[in-house]
């Protein structure tokens, strides 16, 4: 089993330690990929319009500032990094050793910047949305995909994809639908379902510590996905088809 989670907007910016180790990193065929996209970040996020051209309002100044050092700067493990309301629903610190193991071996994390991360994997905190364009590069989500596809088939294959990506990172990588299924999160009241971005991502970090923490063998299959998500929540299991993968949906009592 992975579990694909998108980044958080909120990072937290390791106060001391080393630099990022490049090829202490997750699948380091991406290496070149990454240093292209954080040298046009860092030419962008030192222009006078840095701001506007990476779509932030300036209470992010600072953390636009520090994209323009990210060689320099320290690096932290992504499940220190990584804050917001996805991750705090996990709660990484309170996870036994065990399941800390197993989160390393499970959790991958889909990055505008360094493309796909391991949980243990050390970076700086940075500023950039896969939803941005940069010079030379482009739309981060185009220029990804087809990186992505090559560097992570290997790490997919005869794996259960549990995406709990957010659609602006679901875009940069289109796994096998066959083992794939996208979570979906609906409230229910009066008979009718609405989406709810909150509790979205609220619930998707549920889910993926669930997963963490349940005892037992991991699903291997949509359906044993099904029956461990029933444990905790209501839920329907969408059968995907051969372009589009299997869904789960959630469903909330409003």
């Amino acid at each position: 089993m992975l579990i694909l989670l998108p980044p958080s907007e909120g990072k937290t910016p390791a106060a001391k330690g080393p630099a990022v180790d490049w090829e202490a990193l997750s699948f380091p065929g991406l290496n070149s990929y990454r240093a292209k996209v954080l040298d046009a970040l860092g030419l962008v996020s030192a222009h006078e319009d840095a701001l506007a051209l990476l779509g932030v309002g300036a209470s992010l100044r600072d953390d636009v500032e520090r994209n323009t050092r990210l060689h320099a700067e320290p690096a932290a493990p992504a499940y220190e990094l990584y804050s917001g309301v996805l991750y705090d629903a996990l709660g990484y610190k309170s996870l036994t050793p065990a399941q800390r193991r197993k989160a390393a071996e499970s959790v991958l994390v889909i990055s505008a910047l360094w493309g796909a991360l391991g949980f243990g994997d050390r970076v700086p905190a940075y500023r950039l949305s896969m939803g941005t364009a940069l010079p030379d590069v482009g739309r981060l989500a185009s220029f990804w995909k087809p990186q992505l596809t090559e560097a992570l088939a290997g790490r997919a294959e005869g794996q259960l994809l549990v995406d709990c990506r957010s659609s602006t990172y679901a875009a940069a990588w289109t796994p096998p639908p066959a083992q794939t299924v996208t979570v979906n999160v609906f409230t229910e009241a009066n008979g009718k379902r609405t989406v709810v971005s909150h509790f979205a991502k609220h619930t998707r970090g549920e889910l993926a510590r669930h997963l963490l923490t349940r005892r037992g063998k991991a699903p291997a299959t949509p359906e044993q996905l099904l029956k461990a998500t029933q444990e905790s929540w209501s839920v329907e299991l969408v059968e995907g088809t051969a372009r589009k993968a299997h869904a789960l949906n959630i469903i909330l009592q409003g």
